[in-house]
């Protein structure tokens, strides 16, 4: 039996994709499918990128690879006139696929915000590649779309957004490691704990340039955004109160995912965002589980029509079906939505407000429900949200300018709700969920 709910008595907007703003849909329209495939090329031209491959070659594997990556962001600040530090730091680490001691690092432009420095967005992808078998560190190994797509699609961003400022610190991130146990999401994970980031969101782009899978499916018109629905560092306190009064979808990872969602549709044409309810892939897994292994939001991005005998192949063909990840197999205009779906993002959150902080909800017997929340700096005003518990995304909203609202005839029973923070731009923060189970503050390192 279908249930309905009263009419709301509040004014109400319905919520609605971001209204672009001029500034970031130009740095958008930046975003160059050529400049992707030639740095694609240019990374599939070192033959093989596995973590164990030479590193001592000026031409071929992986440290030729980390020197060129390195070596075009600082190009790029030297073009903006220092506005990067180019940093490359290292972990020893051991461990399955490793044959012993290994050095494994993460290739970082960081470009300072303007009075926000320490709120940080991050965009990742992994520059190393595999064949079949994971420990072959000698056989090519090109690694078009697993993953020289995201790692094309940070350097893209890099060089579209480092020619312009904002008040937040955004993060260029290129990580070695990821085939052999997502070592170099540790590294930024660990780089990002030393020095205090608050960390708002990382965008992990791994398998993001192919449009046709393995069923023959073609999809150049949708990504996915995987996301966490409850925090990997949730206390058994906290999951209890999560089970008793809701928020197994809201937290911090998922709100960015819905977030991306908006972004897509404000900036960029013919894409849609495909919002999956999981970490990663089923069974699968990418450097963003390192991210939120250590307390940060973080979501995955994937294409939407994997096509797997691309990935993790020799290269071959067989029967006549050809294997192997070559350049044929990414779609650069596709790639190009996508680099500006996450230049789009890291944009306006770079631009907005902090999430607010002490998101609470009061009104148990009551027809009403209180919103309240701590006040953000450089907000001058904010938005409360609120859905039904059976929608996945935000659907109606109510500006308001103190940092706390009555929502009259709203029953507190009914609903989800959440609260972002505007700018005097009209950029917006992630919404947030009330309590521990949305909120963006980072729990300090276990001891």
């Amino acid at each position: 039996m279908r249930r309905f709910l009263p009419l709301l008595a509040a004014p109400v907007l319905m919520a609605a994709a971001p209204a672009p703003k001029p500034e970031i849909a130009k740095a958008v329209s930046e975003v160059s499918a050529d400049r992707l495939k030639a740095t694609i090329t240019k990374l599939v031209g070192f033959g093989t990128r596995h973590t164990l491959s030479d590193r001592t070659s000026e031409t071929r594997g992986i440290g030729a690879a980390e020197r060129w990556t390195a070596s075009e962001f600082e190009a790029m600040s030297k073009a903006c006139g220092g506005c990067l530090e180019v940093q490359v730091p290292k972990t020893v680490f051991e461990g399955r696929r490793l044959p012993g001691p290994t050095a494994i690092g993460a290739i970082l432009a960081i470009q300072k915000g303007t009075s926000d420095p320490n709120r940080v967005i991050v965009i990742s992808g992994h520059i190393d590649s595999r064949v079949s078998d994971p420990m072959n560190a000698t056989a090519d190994a090109p690694g078009t779309n697993d993953d020289g797509s995201g790692t094309a699609a940070v350097i893209e961003a890099a060089r579209v957004l480092s020619k312009y400022k904002f008040p937040a610190t955004l993060v260029f991130a290129v990580l070695e490691g990821e085939e052999q146990g997502l070592y170099g999401g540790r590294v930024l994970a660990a780089f990002a704990r030393e020095r205090g980031w608050v960390v708002e969101a990382n965008l992990n782009n791994d398998i993001v340039g192919n449009t046709h899978g393995s069923s023959g499916a073609h999809d150049d018109k949708h990504v996915r955004v995987f996301s966490e629905g409850t925090k990997t560092l949730e206390t058994p306190e906290q999951a209890s109160q999560r089970r008793y009064n809701g928020g197994e979808v809201d937290s911090p990872s998922r709100n960015v995912a819905r977030f991306l969602d908006g972004i897509a549709d404000a900036y960029v044409k013919d894409l849609d965002v495909v919002m999956v309810y999981r970490t990663d892939r089923f069974g699968r897994g990418g450097d963003q589980t390192e991210m939120l292994n250590a307390g940060f939001p973080a979501v995955r991005v994937t294409e939407a029509a994997e096509n797997y005998d691309r990935q993790h192949q020799d290269l071959r063909t067989e029967n006549g079906r050809a294997y192997g990840d070559v350049l044929e197999g990414v779609d650069f205009p596709y790639l190009a939505k996508v680099t500006k779906m996450n230049v789009a993002a890291m944009a306006a959150l770079a631009r907005a407000p902090a999430p607010p902080r002490g998101v609470k909800i009061e009104g148990q017997v009551s027809p009403d429900t209180k919103v309240s929340w701590e006040p953000v700096a450089g907000a001058s005003g904010y938005r409360i949200h609120w859905r039904s518990t059976t929608a996945p995304q935000w659907e109606h909203s109510k500006d308001v300018a103190a940092s706390g609202e009555v929502l009259k005839g709203v029953v507190i029973d009914d609903w989800f709700f959440g609260v972002s923070a505007v700018a005097p731009t009209g950029d917006e923060s992630p919404v947030v969920f009330p309590g521990p189970a949305g909120d963006f503050v980072t729990p300090p390192p276990a001891k």
